[in-house]
């Protein structure tokens, strides 16, 4: 029984619409030049097999946070056996500096920032010193006080020697409140030359771009001797210490997987090498046009053999046909002008020569990777053109490109 699925009207809506014209023009043509590939069968209980891409498991883009002129780049070994400025494929640890702006005028707002706040941490320190002297002159203006007061209880002072005394503590209490302000503005002072400094150290640490941890340079964007301004990306860099591999899968295949399934990888890189992995992440909704679902493994890569950009392939269990069933590619299918809903193939018939292309009806099934099950149509080892479809009609002469 055929199985036909939303997955099948994805791939099929990219499938090229054939154009058919008049037949009878057929004649007049040239052999056109096509390429074939023969209708196979498809059978296994293995499972379904795909490719995938492998990314990093992070990937950052590092960018300066101060500006200034580049005065350094990390220097490594390269091949010949010279030092060499640091490039895309170098592997570099945590904290390794990349490259450095000129520090001269970081180092200067740092010294700046230092002789403020010592001169304000002495202002401040003035200013205490103020406020006890202003203190002790109000303790004594207190004491001066009391005894006038009794003095005059007694009649043994003179009310205008009595109005002194108390003129002068209230000169005295002013002193103290205008030394406690004096304090408090110091006190502003040195906290605004602290947070100052802080900044100037700061800037100054970020006049150097460092590595956020070990990984592999993808790119370098700056050399010795540009001028960069605060936020130029100065370097690509990626986490590979695990990948991430991704890969699609129709939407019938969605029930083999689950979050934490484990799932193991190739690569043609390191033939007859497996490389263990689990689901990390699966696509919640499929591409509208392919109805393709995403599906994310991760994989552990303590040796660094694992690239961003290289091709892996595994092995899906199930989602496979029961009996062998043929199959043809993708790029065969197209769209007959007489049923622009249904399907059909251009079929090779003929002599070497003598060949023509001749139109067959099909019905078809499920994806399978770039191939698609055809149930009704076509037989194993017909020769199907799978390039220039576009360019034929029912009928017409063509030459196999080998």
């Amino acid at each position: 029984m055929m199985r036909f699925t939303w997955l099948t009207f994805g791939f099929l809506a990219c499938a090229t619409i054939l154009v058919v014209g008049d037949p009878a023009s057929s004649a007049e043509k040239p052999p056109t030049p096509v390429r074939v590939q023969a209708v196979q069968s498809h059978v296994t209980g293995s499972g379904q097999r795909f490719s995938a891409n492998i990314n990093p498991y992070t990937q950052v883009d590092l960018a300066f946070k101060v500006g200034g002129y580049i005065t350094e780049v990390l220097q490594v070994k390269g091949a010949d056996g010279r030092m060499r400025d640091v490039q895309g494929g170098d592997s570099v640890k945590k904290e390794t500096i990349l490259a450095q702006v000129r520090q001269v005028d970081y180092l200067e707002g740092v010294n700046q920032a230092k002789a403020q706040l010592v001169s304000a941490q002495a202002a401040w320190q003035q200013a205490k010193a103020n406020l006890a002297k202003n203190q002790a002159a109000l303790t004594k203006a207190q004491l001066d006080f009391e005894r006038a007061t009794n003095l005059l209880a007694t009649q043994s002072m003179t009310k205008s020697d009595y109005d002194g005394y108390n003129e002068n503590l209230g000169a005295s209490q002013a002193g103290v409140n205008e030394a406690k302000a004096q304090i408090e503005a110091q006190a502003g002072r040195v906290a605004a030359a602290k947070a100052q400094l802080k900044q100037a150290e700061i800037n100054l640490g970020d006049s150097s771009l460092k590595a956020p941890w070990d990984g592999v340079i993808l790119q370098r964007n700056i050399d010795v001797g540009a001028f960069v301004a605060a936020g130029t990306v100065g370097f690509s860099m990626a986490d590979v210490r695990s990948v991430k591999v991704v890969f699609g899968v129709p939407d019938v295949m969605l029930r083999q997987l689950q979050l934490g399934s484990p799932l193991a990888i190739t690569s043609e890189a390191f033939p007859g090498t497996e490389f263990p992995g689990h689901v990390t992440a699966i696509s919640p909704t499929g591409d509208p046009q392919t109805r393709i679902f995403n599906i994310e493994i991760t994989v552990a890569n303590p040796q660094n053999q694992l690239r961003p950009g290289m091709v892996a392939s595994l092995q899906v269990p199930g989602g496979q046909l029961t009996e062998p069933s043929p199959v043809a590619p993708l790029s065969a299918i197209v769209r007959p002008p007489d049923n622009p809903a249904g399907y059909a193939v251009f079929v090779v018939e003929g002599q070497p020569g003598k060949e023509v292309a001749r139109l067959r009806h099909v019905k078809v099934g499920t994806v399978y990777g770039d191939m698609i099950a055809v149930p009704e149509g076509v037989r194993v080892g017909d020769r199907v053109i799978t390039t220039g479809t576009t360019l034929l009609v029912d009928g017409d002469q063509v030459r196999v490109i080998p």
